[in-house]
């Protein structure tokens, strides 16, 4: 059961969070009425007298101040506790409450939907970050997953994947997921996303953000389903001030503050594209169901193999599968030389989410290509790594 303690002198708003929890939440609701903060976690639950809660309210009426201190404390001594900070989003408070490692940020004014929509993704924070999953460490204990999506041939969905494996991530890992547009010239990641980003790749690379992590940070969008991006610039000349080495340093940063990074990248591979591929632990290769996009797909992985360049986890996508193409699975392993290992449906449903802006994963639709995508998602988690099944990427089909 959720538990929710709120630390603020105001009853107003003590009322209406009771209400939000009593009418949708299942959990129970403990307020400190003060506007004087505890000093740390031992003074805090010496005062309540229970078990750890999952979620802190800080406000209103607290000193921004006095609750980014408080914040900050928490932080560091108990990292898995969210904290959401009830507080009129203004930009300077934004920045200070992500530095302090504030979950979110709560309107005073919110009504009680609102409020349980944030204090939702506030327990699956806390639920995410507490998980014990019983797999061994992984070799890069630490960092998160970098996850690339790349194809040697444009059109065949690339982004269309990037995106709904994101959210698909983020519903695992709320507020853990980043996507990052490597499509530096044509990206779509903003528009799949139906974002219109106030700051872009070309922000992420600059000195103060790659000096600063939390600098990086404030230049990410955040998405409704709980997740961050960062978009492609909207200008293709600004890729050519993009460096491989910049690319490189960025998505260090990132895999050290996020659990999973998803990279969509540019059609072949050009120098940004193999830079990212290095960085990559899982790399999904996507096809469509042709025989361009078939035998580009061969010629990439023999290139690959030639650099020797390839990454260990390996994801081969057969995406917008038709029986109708006059082409079976079969014949694709036969022409790639290696296995499928998801094949998504041709669907309307996908095809109309990708043009609305919104993941199909988004929406939980009831349709054979969600599933597929879900399958896709999951060899994500943790546990599928440790399974037998891992290794069948590996077999050659001749």
């Amino acid at each position: 059961m959720s538990r929710f303690v709120l630390l603020s002198p105001n009853t107003d708003f003590d009322h209406k969070l009771r209400e939000a929890v009593a009418h949708g939440l299942r959990g129970s609701v403990q307020s400190i009425a003060s506007d004087i903060l505890p000093a740390g976690p031992q003074e805090l639950f010496a005062l309540l007298n229970q078990e750890q809660p999952e979620v802190l309210i800080v406000g209103p009426d607290i000193s921004p101040d006095e609750a980014m201190r408080f914040a900050k404390v928490f932080d560091v001594q108990l990292p898995g506790l969210s904290i959401v900070l009830v507080s009129d989003a203004d930009p300077a408070v934004l920045l200070h409450a992500m530095r302090a490692g504030i979950r979110d940020i709560l309107s005073p004014g919110a009504d009680a939907a609102e409020i349980r929509v944030i204090l939702e993704l506030a327990c699956q924070s806390f639920a995410t970050r507490n998980r014990t999953f019983g797999a061994p460490p992984a070799e890069n204990s630490g960092k998160g997953l970098v996850i690339g999506v790349f194809s040697p041939k444009g059109g065949v969905g690339k982004t269309t994947l990037a995106t709904n494996i994101a959210i698909g991530l983020g519903q695992i890992a709320p507020m853990s997921v980043v996507i990052v547009d490597l499509d530096l010239q044509f990206g779509d990641v903003a528009s799949g996303l139906y974002l219109n980003p106030e700051h872009t790749v070309t922000d992420a690379v600059g000195p103060a953000a790659a000096q600063d992590s939390l600098v990086l940070k404030a230049f990410l969008t955040v998405h409704p389903a709980g997740i961050y991006a960062l978009c492609a610039p909207p200008n293709p000349v600004d890729a050519d001030h993009v460096t491989p080495e910049q690319v490189t340093h960025l998505l260090e940063q990132l895999a050290r503050e996020f659990q999973y990074v998803v990279l969509d990248t540019a059609p072949g591979l050009p120098e940004i594209g193999i830079a990212a591929l290095e960085q990559c632990t899982d790399v999904v290769w996507v096809s469509a169901m042709d025989i361009p996009s078939l035998r580009g797909l061969r010629s990439g992985l023999e290139v690959l193999r030639q650099l020797e360049i390839m990454p260990e986890s390996r994801h081969v996508v057969l995406n917008m599968a038709d029986a109708k193409a006059g082409l079976t699975v079969q014949d694709v392993e036969s022409t790639i030389g290696a296995p499928v290992d998801i094949s998504i449906p041709r669907s309307r449903a996908v095809a109309l989410s990708t043009n609305r802006g919104i993941p199909v994963l988004q929406e939980s639709r009831k349709d054979p290509a969600v599933k597929s995508l879900i399958q896709l998602v999951e060899r994500f988690n943790p546990v599928w790594r440790t399974q037998a099944q891992r290794k069948l990427h590996r077999r050659v089909v001749i």
